[in-house]
């Protein structure tokens, strides 16, 4: 005689089967979703590339949604190429730009630099616009590729016609 709490081996198969189709079954549905999901998030993370600023002091308005670094300022942004050296840095993330001042000093990958008293960086046209000290000049170093010319030859010119 069987006990009473016993089930037979094919009510127990035909039980987890019945518990198991469901589980497969949605876990095959929701699946695709997240999987979407990590594709979308993943997608996001490499558009939200880090802007790195360090400094002595930094405040930041959640109101106004500036942050203000004071205090030997160091600027790394990575996925532009630029490096910057400031005395403050005041980074408004509505308006996406950054401004530096006081002696600021700006590197880009490639060589080319900005000296300035004054840089606001342009993140959506990836643009600098410098202003220098009153009575002073803002100073740029733009390396020029010239691979096309042999050292110590001038470029080649387009010939002058005469006019009569």
């Amino acid at each position: 005689m069987m006990p009473h709490y016993q089930l037979p081996q094919f009510h127990i198969r035909r039980l987890a089967l019945a518990l198991i189709v469901p589980v497969v079954l949605l876990g095959s549905m929701t699946f695709p979703s997240q999987l979407q999901r990590a594709t979308a998030q993943t997608q996001k993370a490499q558009q939200n590339r880090p802007l790195y600023i360090r400094g002595k002091v930094q405040e930041y308005n959640s109101k106004t949604q500036v942050a203000t670094i004071r205090g030997e300022v160091e600027l790394s942004y990575p996925a532009r190429g630029i490096q910057a050296t400031a005395a403050q840095a005041q980074y408004f993330t509505r308006e996406r730009q950054i401004i530096l001042s006081g002696n600021v000093y700006v590197l880009q990958q490639g060589g080319n630099s900005i000296k300035a008293d004054s840089v606001t960086y342009l993140i959506d046209e990836a643009r600098f616009v410098a202003t220098p000290k009153q009575g002073s000049q803002v100073e740029s170093i733009y390396l020029v590729n010239e691979n096309n010319q042999t050292p110590g030859s001038a470029p080649a010119t387009a010939p002058v016609k005469k006019s009569n």
